[in-house]
């Protein structure tokens, strides 16, 4: 059950205009990139979030002016390279079409506690002048190097805050009520990673995510349907297969 206890099929969200459908394992190919697409329009989701690497596909797929966006993740997923290559894979995706990029900041230099060399990896980006989402990996981070972290994202100019990359451990309402007190409403604030049951997402917003990256979108929808017609707890629901065999552990 639900920490948060049990919602009647009345309470039940819309999630789609909140999901941002990922698709971010390296072992797919043009086929599953485009079935996410169709699936992010079939469903009504808020984006699709992919690598670089397949944004011209995508944006042949979802044109301008779609009501999905396209968001490309920069420096994924553990944002060890030099800030010009960042900036410059920033640089490829917003020519490319993307609206969105979230971006994995310098952890090595959080590491240091060196702000400076924080803000020189994250200001170029967002000078692009595409909204940015800085992944801040919150499940890992101990609370002054996420204050920090928070702090120099703002100061960069970051839109959102992503509370991690999928490659650490599942968010958790915690993280998001941590984000938002950090930011203040200067930010808005993404749950991402292990979102893999109705209950978490939907705790999630009312934790005050105003997203969710997930690449498990189409069950969850499926599942909140399910909840939906059966007037079931969303604790009791569970989702189904995923269409698409995407990342076990990322988002």
């Amino acid at each position: 059950m639900s920490p948060r206890g049990p919602r009647s099929s009345r309470d039940l969200p819309d999630l789609a205009p909140l999901i941002n459908h990922a698709l971010l394992d390296p072992y797919q190919g043009a086929e599953a990139v485009l079935r996410c697409c169709d699936e992010a329009r079939h469903f009504g989701f808020r984006a699709v979030c992919l690598s670089s690497r397949w944004l011209a596909a995508a944006r042949e797929r979802l044109p301008p002016g779609s009501s999905v966006r396209l968001i490309s993740v920069v420096g994924f997923p553990f944002g060890a390279v030099p800030a010009r290559i960042k900036w410059a894979e920033a640089e490829a995706a917003a020519e490319a079409g993307a609206d969105e990029l979230d971006v994995v900041p310098d952890f090595g230099a959080l590491a240091d506690h060196d702000g400076n060399a924080l803000l020189e990896d994250l200001a170029p980006i967002t000078a692009l002048g595409l909204p940015v989402k800085v992944i801040v990996e919150s499940g890992r981070l101990e609370p002054e190097d996420l204050q920090l972290l928070v702090e120099v994202s703002l100061d960069a100019g970051a839109s959102y805050l992503k509370t991690g990359s999928g490659f650490g451990p599942p968010t958790t309402p915690f993280q998001v009520e941590r984000l938002r007190q950090l930011t203040r409403g200067r930010a808005g604030i993404e749950a991402a990673g292990g979102i893999a049951e109705l209950h978490q997402a939907l705790d999630l917003v009312a934790a005050g995510a105003a997203c969710l990256g997930t690449s498990r979108g189409v069950a969850l929808m499926r599942a909140l349907r399910h909840a939906g017609a059966a007037g079931s707890s969303p604790a009791e629901a569970r989702p189904g297969p995923r269409s698409i065999n995407p990342e076990a552990s990322q988002n």
